[in-house]
């Protein structure tokens, strides 16, 4: 009997974990948490026996995949399990990691309950359980089609009422008579505001466009219009000026500068490829790199068939110990003397129409020098309040970091800081206490920088700072320069597209 299946981390966290049969929580915790003390790193064999239970697990780059079973399962049936339990978790997770994972981790419990019922594995494959997590149903698309249909009728049948009423209403004032009365209303007052406020209502259901108001004799409106930045919005920015709201009048530039670097080129080509790589990195105040972690990889998109059958040059000028890491379709003897990536077998394309990942790398260290952007943020007492000096240097020269933003917290209901000196913009945010220092540009013409202010508080108040930014030049020198065909080696037109961003990017 299968008991649980988990994705954990290699210290026995549980990312997600299913159990089959009753079990408490503290227990299958207890259970994963002992599962990296038992495995023997000397032998080859995936699966560990305790007295009770047996686990057998497969890694999956830094998470295991694991099966808790009893110990008189069939451990053949076990394997085979675990072999399509590892082979639905791509299905839903672009990568194998833990906050990947977690995100899709109600995808990743239905399929698994697809594959076992009540500790049992289903005869299931793949594409079925693809299809049952859909849950595509013919019944209820005939069900939302009859119920839009009877909506839209009822609709229509109110408007022709609605206009019969108004109409038998303007016909009685017309002649001089009563209005006819309307659900049980006598009067032709009441009756005539109700068809009115009737027409109305459905008349705004029908039509939910914002329609310019009508221009009204009694004179001009106080009230504040959307999309229209005249003296009343100016009032209202100016109000919250007066009560210590910074307003930064350009976030709407900076969003529009972000929307543009993260914006895909408009010349795609048939072969396109996307750079991307997320920084991960911890610094103390007082200096020193607790961790830096980065992660990148090329996706390849091919739109025409005719190039799927190709090879990419890549060049590799990276000095700080990257680890490469190629797709098991690919060639790797290729990759390691030629620095070109191609599929195993030279008959077969490429996947059309699809991102596929070719290559990923990886760089941890704790080598101060590699950290692209330093950042030194010097609080000093001075009797009741707090000096905060903070400055940046981009150690990276060759990066250009756009949309810059610094983030220092600040102690709550203590007022506004006052600024003294600043290279940028700054926005204060009084709701979540913090202070944005926002830069658009740091390259190397522009490489340092620093902001000075005063508020009440301690040193300990104004950490951790934290730091965002988007790139389109990647930290790892790695790029495709060329890309040729395997028939004929002809070179292919191709486009690239290279993002380089924040994952976290603490000073603690």
């Amino acid at each position: 009997v299968l008991l649980a299946a988990a994705v954990c981390t290699k210290a026995g966290k549980a990312i997600v974990s299913r159990q089959f049969v009753e079990m408490t929580r503290t227990r299958i915790e207890g259970l994963l948490a002992a599962f990296p003390k038992l495995m023997n790193t000397g032998k080859q064999h995936t699966f560990v026996e305790t007295e009770s239970v047996r686990y057998v697990y497969q890694p999956m780059e830094k998470l295991y995949m694991v099966l808790i079973t009893t110990k008189n399962s069939n451990i053949l049936e076990d394997l085979e399990t675990l072999r399509l339990f590892s082979r639905v978790i791509p299905e839903y997770c672009r990568a194998l990691e833990e906050n990947e994972i977690s995100e899709h981790c109600f995808d990743l419990i239905f399929a698994f309950d697809e594959i076992v019922a009540l500790g049992y594995r289903e005869n299931v494959n793949l594409a079925q359980i693809r299809t049952f997590t859909e849950m595509d149903s013919h019944e209820e698309k005939v069900f939302r089609a009859v119920r839009e249909t009877q909506e839209r009728e009822a609709k229509a049948e109110m408007r022709r009422k609605a206009k019969e009423l108004q109409q038998a209403r303007r016909d009685a004032e017309r002649h001089g008579k009563k209005a006819p009365g309307f659900g049980g209303f006598g009067s032709s007052a009441v009756s005539g505001g109700v068809t009115a406020m009737i027409t109305e209502t459905i008349i705004e259901t029908e039509k939910p466009k914002v329609a310019p108001a009508p221009a009204r004799p009694s004179g001009p409106s106080k009230a504040l219009k959307l999309g229209a930045k005249g003296k009343e919005v100016d009032n209202f920015v100016d109000k919250l000026k007066s009560e210590g709201e910074n307003i930064m009048t350009s976030v709407g530039k900076r969003s529009a500068e972000a929307a543009k670097v993260l914006a895909p080129p408009v010349n795609m080509e048939s072969v396109h490829m996307k750079i991307e790589e997320k920084i991960s990195l911890t610094c103390g105040r007082d200096g020193g790199l607790q961790n830096m972690e980065l992660h990148g990889m090329i996706m390849l998109h091919i739109s025409d068939e005719k190039f799927a059958r190709i090879r990419l040059h890549v060049e590799n000028e990276d000095k700080r110990g990257v680890q490469l890491q190629t797709h098991p379709n690919v060639d790797k003897k290729l990759f390691t003397t030629e620095s070109q990536i191609g599929l195993k077998n030279p008959e077969k394309s490429f996947p059309i129409n699809s991102d596929v990942g070719v290559l990923k790398w990886r760089l941890q260290t704790t080598e101060e020098s590699f950290i692209p952007l330093t950042i030194n943020c010097w609080p000093s007492e001075s009797g009741n309040s707090c000096d905060v000096n903070i400055e940046y240097e981009l150690q990276e020269e060759s990066l250009e970091l756009n949309d810059v933003i610094i983030t220092i917290p600040l102690p709550s209901g203590v007022g506004a800081p006052v600024i003294g000196e600043i290279d940028g913009e700054y926005r204060h945010d009084s709701r979540r206490s913090l202070l944005e220092w926002c830069l658009p540009v740091i390259d190397a013409k522009n490489k340092t920088g620093s902001l000075e202010f005063s508020i009440a508080g301690q040193p300990n108040d104004f950490f951790p700072v934290q730091v965002s930014f988007i790139s389109k030049k990647n930290y790892c020198n790695i790029q495709v320069t060329k890309v040729t065909q395997v028939e004929g080696n002809s070179p292919v037109r191709f486009s690239t597209e290279t993002t380089f961003l924040v994952d976290k990017y603490e000073i603690l």
